[in-house]
């Protein structure tokens, strides 16, 4: 009898792709693969789906690790003690772990030490010698979005694409990890065509759905993305996911002036009063709030409940991206005593830290954080000192370039009521220029010309945006 037999560990297998799995019982391994759709397709709870297989066999080093490498994505300090714990079952079982498990443990060791760079490399490492390990790819692009590495999300997937085809179980994610990354990149027509090929395979894909909503916004097609994206909500699910693209729903109306389909979005899928408290909803509720005071739009008492949300948060230093939210929620429902909590444990943090998430915070984080608060006390002048020298900095925060639009069109709005209409000017140009179908867009080239004292120009940029809003 073979040593792993006699020790109750069932004798090495491959997944449905062939990517080798050291723990051979079929049904762990079938329960794996459950996890990683659940997780992929953003449907149901892959950790509580995974944590059932591992309850009946724990002895699954894949199990433990596919555990923690999901939880790199949550950027929660509250997933924290799960993570270490799925790393420390993982690293006591390390033993019997093939060279791929080896290098998913290595990875997520990397993460825990807040090394997320690192982790990319080993879980690119995986990659390379198992181009169809599927759960790798996902963790690999999804982190390239976190840390705002825009050419790694389409090269990552170009790498290991013409190694795939559609018989392959997964491709249809694989297709739309690819059609993500080239939209980042402005390769609008290869995205859109990748996303709905994908789409073909697998109509109630979020992932893709929300790589060609990415295209529509990018192009600015408002009134198409609008319908695109209603004609398949019932399709999306309830995960954080499917909060996420209404947000992006959310953004077609804004940009058309529809403030009141924007708040009714807001009110039914974005509210995070009757939510558990998971920050990625609550990222886009902040980030709607927000775009929506830009656009002059009354809030009502919507901040007091998202602040609340974010509070317990205000000192976690963990992601740069998430602080510049949570300042957000205290500037606007004027949290005094938040607002300083966060700007001082950064502070604190950035003293000694090291880690990736350092380098986001100093860079970005923490001026943006600033830039925020000068925004609400209405210094407009140091809002657009500390964001105009980093404004081709921001991909340093991670997002998308949509998420990240926030920054610009703060800094153009601090501008325009600093009264520097020239650099305003300058500003609402560039954004008109990539995007000509916004409202919004028009509405801030008019703003600075009229108050450069060409009333003329001014007339005819109001002029354009009217005619685009009724459209």
């Amino acid at each position: 009898m073979a040593l792993d037999q006699m020790q109750g560990t069932p004798q090495s297998s491959k997944d449905i792709r062939g990517v080798p799995v050291s723990y051979g019982d079929a049904s762990a391994i079938e329960g794996l693969e459950r996890a990683i759709e659940q997780s992929l397709s953003f449907r149901g709870d892959a950790i509580a789906g995974i944590e059932a297989i591992l309850a009946e066999h724990p002895r699954f080093v894949m199990g433990w690790l596919f555990k923690a490498g999901w939880l790199t994505q949550f950027m929660e300090t509250r997933v924290y003690p799960q993570f270490i714990e799925a790393i420390t079952r993982a690293e006591q079982l390390s033993d019997q772990a093939n060279t791929r498990e080896q290098g998913h443990l290595a990875a997520v060791k990397a993460w825990a030490a807040g090394d997320f760079f690192g982790a990319l490399q080993k879980w690119e490492a995986v990659l390379t010698q198992y181009p169809k390990d599927l759960f790798a790819l996902g963790l690999i692009h999804y982190t390239m979005v976190l840390l705002g590495d825009v050419p790694g999300q389409r090269d990552v997937a170009a790498r290991v694409f013409n190694l795939w085809d559609p018989d392959i179980p997964g491709y249809e994610f694989v297709l739309g990890f690819y059609a993500f990354g080239l939209e980042e990149n402005r390769d609008f027509t290869h995205a859109e065509d990748l996303a709905r090929q994908a789409l073909d395979i697998r109509p109630d894909n979020p992932y893709a759905i929300h790589a060609v909503s990415h295209v529509m916004e990018m192009r600015g097609q408002q009134s198409c993305g609008i319908k695109f994206m209603k004609d398949r909500a019932d399709v999306w699910g309830t995960s954080n996911f499917a909060n996420h693209l209404w947000w992006h729903t959310s953004l077609y109306h804004l940009d058309l002036e529809q403030y009141d389909q924007v708040y009714d979005i807001f009110d039914h899928h974005l509210d995070s009063r009757q939510k558990d408290g998971n920050k990625y909803e609550e990222l886009d509720a902040a980030a709607l709030l927000w775009r929506m005071n830009l656009a002059g739009q009354d809030s009502g008492d919507r901040w007091v409940h998202l602040a609340n949300k974010w509070e317990p948060a205000a000192q976690d230093t963990l992601y740069a991206f998430n602080d510049v939210h949570a300042m957000m929620t205290f500037a606007s429902d004027d949290r005094l005593e938040a607002q300083d909590l966060l700007i001082h444990a950064n502070k604190r943090y950035l003293e000694s830290a090291s880690d990736a998430n350092a380098a986001m915070s100093r860079e970005i984080g923490m001026p943006f954080c600033m830039a925020i608060q000068d925004f609400k006390r209405e210094d407009y002048s140091a809002c657009v000192e500390r964001l105009l020298p980093v404004r081709y900095m921001t991909h340093r925060l991670g997002g998308s370039f949509a998420q990240r639009d926030i920054i610009g069109w703060t800094l153009l709005e601090a501008a325009l009521r600093d009264k520097r209409y020239d650099l305003a000017l300058g500003l609402a140009n560039e954004r008109a220029g990539l995007k000509p179908t916004s409202v919004q867009n028009w509405r801030a080239v008019a703003r600075a010309l009229k108050g450069l004292g060409d009333n003329s120009g001014a007339a005819r940029a109001t002029s354009k945006a009217d005619a685009l809003a009724s459209a």
